[in-house]
């Protein structure tokens, strides 16, 4: 037991003075915010122990250094006017506060060796921080509109809505910023018409096409891409997506037969055990010994398989229809199997196994018709099409 202990607190003393060693290392390479990390970490239990005054002296270090660097690159930005920085400024401004509040809780943390409280310089960043926003709102508004009125490719309107959603994020209701982030949308969204062409020789049932074309139940979850199968006269579209099927094969109905003949060993009740000479064996107490009667069954097992496949073929074609381009095109295929297994027998079923026992006692079934073979094929012809526009960029 005592080895144990000894083992234990040599592992817990590694430990210690492992990350007491890499927020030094932290603390002498400039990463302030990673040795902040660790003495907090270490400091939110048994802060007044021994082992923990190390932590603390470098937590008063590392903010004292974090704050410095940060209140010099906040007053560089300011001198240097540009409004591009106004974001930095801000997000600085927040990291000084959020440090500091980060802090707080732990307070008071007493330095033993020196007799004095650890020191912490608190300020109130409030105020900074609105009028940074402020300014910041402002900058990021009129540059938006500015581009939204010159922007002539749709990444420009992509920016745009990306720089007036966070804008929206930390000012929120910013004059009238969500109109402008729905116009940003709507000239930043590709519209891709959805066509369906039949090339075979076969009719396409009509609920198939319409399961197709049915983006609503694809879980698309693109930003910056709209797919509309009924185009609408108020939409400019970009793109078409042209779904052709060109061939429908159907197999002719078969049902394919087996016969197997089955023999097994089993246990058919009990019979006295007898030796040699056909005479009782009997046990201490002069009984008769039982043992089980085993006996072979033998059976003939009948198996009706109906088999029908139809195998559906065609491509997906993006189009351009600005320069009348083709972009793309993707081999789409999808096969459904109709599959029923029945079966009879002659003789002892016993002698068969659970896995032809399952089959017994089920009937023929009437084949599905060819329209229906097709219908099924749609549900993995979705899942291909809905892999083809979840993976397709178009930019």
């Amino acid at each position: 037991m005592k080895r144990l202990l000894l083992i234990f607190s040599i592992i817990v003393f590694t430990s210690s003075c492992s990350s007491v060693k890499k927020t030094e290392g932290y603390l002498n390479t400039g990463q302030y915010d990673d040795a902040i990390n660790i003495a907090l970490k270490k400091l939110r239990t048994n802060k007044a122990k021994k082992g923990k005054q190390p932590y603390i002296a470098m937590l008063e270090e590392a903010y004292a250094k974090s704050n410095e660097r940060d209140i010099n690159a906040i007053d560089y930005m300011q001198k240097d006017g540009n409004p591009a920085n106004l974001e930095r400024i801000y997000n600085t401004y927040l990291g000084l506060k959020n440090r500091q509040e980060r802090i707080k809780p732990l307070l008071p943390l007493y330095l033993v060796e020196q007799g004095r409280n650890a020191n912490f310089l608190m300020k109130n960043y409030d105020q900074k921080i609105v009028d940074t926003k402020d300014k910041l709102s402002k900058y990021l508004y009129n540059s938006a509109k500015s581009l939204l009125a010159s922007a002539k490719r749709k990444k420009d309107y992509r920016d745009v809505y990306d720089d007036l959603v966070y804008l929206d994020k930390i000012n929120p209701g910013f004059n009238n910023t969500r109109e402008l982030i729905e116009e940003a949308h709507l000239k930043g969204t590709d519209f891709v018409k959805v066509t369906m062409k039949n090339k075979t020789n076969m009719v396409i049932p009509k609920r198939l096409e319409t399961d197709l074309l049915n983006f609503s139940t694809y879980g698309l979850n693109d930003l910056w891409t709209v797919y509309h199968s009924k185009p609408q006269r108020s939409v400019t579209y970009d793109y078409t997506m042209e779904v052709a099927l060109r061939e429908i094969n159907i197999s002719p109905e078969q049902i394919r037969e087996r016969q197997l003949e089955k023999e097994r060993l089993i246990k058919d009740g009990w019979e006295y055990l007898l030796d040699e000479n056909d005479e009782y064996v009997l046990d201490e107490e002069g009984k008769k010994i039982k043992v089980d009667k085993m006996v072979t069954v033998r059976c003939e097992y009948y198996e009706f398989t109906q088999f029908k496949a139809a195998n559906v073929v065609g491509n997906v074609q993006y189009k351009d229809l600005r320069t009348k381009q083709l972009l793309d095109a993707f081999p789409l295929s999808s096969e459904y199997v109709f599959e029923h297994v029945y079966a009879n027998y002659s003789g002892d079923k016993r002698a068969l196994g659970d896995d032809l026992v399952r089959f017994l006692g089920l009937q023929s079934i009437p084949f599905p018709s060819n329209e229906q073979m097709v219908y099924d094929s749609g549900e993995d012809l979705k899942n291909k099409l809905k892999s083809i526009i979840t993976q397709y960029r178009f930019n």
